[in-house]
């Protein structure tokens, strides 16, 4: 069984809402991760120790979209380039897809994402898609978040976590470091 595992930018508050302020990024303070804060390299190091377990990617449609502008050519994400990708959306047409960025299948629903759970291979990391991360939340699909939270509080925007009424998901801390910008890490297993 492949494990799903969310990774993100949060903010104290809990918005995972346009952390670097990029194409098909709107919200009012897009980029606050960039802002105002002293850049610690160390801060930043678990995306690189992310990218050793991660075999494939999944987005919802509209990260997928906005990453697809500037991911695919980008030195940044170009561990990134070639693995395959997954899209959650009911819209997405086939022909959206981009060419040139690793082999991607387009998922029409959380049992197409049940279903490719249980198949062979490693982790799948879903990179922002805060709307899919909660609604895989709410299926008890997603297995693992790393998070990283920054001190700032945004008042609005896109959170992780749903309000909606459903049973409580345990987590157990696997990992976690602070940084002197006030940055946290934070590994969380959800518990089965």
């Amino acid at each position: 069984m492949r494990d799903l595992v969310y990774t993100g930018f949060m903010s104290l508050d809990g918005v995972v809402d346009s952390p670097g302020g990029g194409p098909g990024e709107e919200h009012r303070s897009g980029g606050w991760v960039f802002k105002d804060l002293e850049f610690v390299e160390e801060a930043w190091s678990l995306k690189g120790e992310e990218l050793a377990d991660t075999t494939a990617l999944m987005f919802g449609r509209r990260s997928y979209q906005a990453f697809a502008q500037t991911w695919p050519g980008s030195e940044d994400h170009a561990g990134y380039r070639d693995l395959p990708k997954y899209v959650v959306s009911s819209t997405l047409p086939g022909d959206a897809v981009v060419d040139g960025w690793g082999p991607t299948t387009i998922l029409r629903s959380a049992d197409d994402v049940a279903a490719l759970k249980q198949g062979d291979g490693g982790a799948i990391f879903i990179h922002g898609s805060a709307e899919l991360a909660r609604r895989l939340s709410d299926a008890g699909l997603i297995d693992r978040y790393h998070l990283l939270v920054f001190p700032v509080l945004l008042g609005a925007g896109k959170s992780l976590f749903g309000r909606a009424d459903r049973d409580k998901h345990m987590l157990t801390l696997r990992e976690s470091q602070s940084y002197p910008n006030g940055i946290l890490k934070l590994i969380y297993d959800v518990r089965r």
